[in-house]
């Protein structure tokens, strides 16, 4: 990793147990600001306490003395390691019995709009979804983990908070689309808009037929 005044480390058994109870300690601080008991839904409260552990993560991290684009760069690999994971096993059971890419990607995310996204409404996950042709778009226009995330990064004047979570949460849908299609081809998915950067809503299509990203 690099610190902030641009040395390259490498953390052994101490730094890294000295690591994981700072994150401890971030994450207990950091859920007042999480508002879990307004979220009557498990799939939105589970994401929300994700977003938890991604910024206490970072902010451990810079706290530690590591750069801020350091931290933003191993928050996002580790976050992908475990959304690629999950999101393999959501979408096994549709790709086992389809081979065409836009039905593998019309019913994985119908049935994430199930579950963990359920759409109660603000405060949680607030989404339209809908087909044109063979493609299917969701626009949200309240995503609770980025509502915690922001509150964070405005309450306690952290910023990096803001621009880690957009940097791995934000960016993982990319890869997520073409790993549900499994067609071997990349440009299965678009976002003109996206929350996190300030727009109001993100306006997602998952293309059956992939395209230039």
């Amino acid at each position: 990793m690099t610190d902030t005044q641009g040395h390259p480390i490498r953390w052994l058994g101490p730094e890294i147990q000295s690591y994981l109870a700072a994150m401890d300690a971030e994450a207990v601080a950091l859920r007042r600001h999480a508002r879990l008991d307004e979220l009557d839904r498990f799939g939105n409260r589970l994401m929300v306490e994700m977003a938890i552990w991604t910024v206490a993560a970072d902010r451990a991290l810079r706290k530690s003395g590591i750069s801020p684009e350091t931290a933003r760069q191993v928050v996002a690999d580790l976050g992908w390691e475990i959304y690629s994971r999950m999101l393999s096993l959501s979408s096994l059971p549709v790709r086992l019995v389809a081979r065409d890419p836009g039905q593998r990607l019309r019913w994985t995310i119908r049935m994430l709009l199930v579950f963990p996204f359920s759409a109660p409404a603000a405060p949680g996950y607030e989404v339209k979804a809908w087909r044109e042709g063979d493609d299917i778009l969701t626009h949200f226009t309240c995503c609770p983990p980025q509502s915690f995330v922001r509150r964070v990064a405005e309450t306690e004047g952290d910023p990096d908070a803001l621009e880690t979570f957009r940097r791995s949460w934000c960016t993982y849908d990319w890869p997520g689309a073409d790993l549900i299609a499994s067609d071997a081809s990349r440009g299965h998915y678009r976002r003109p808009h996206t929350l996190s950067h300030g727009d109001s809503v993100c306006d997602m299509c998952w293309a059956a037929r992939a395209r230039s990203a």
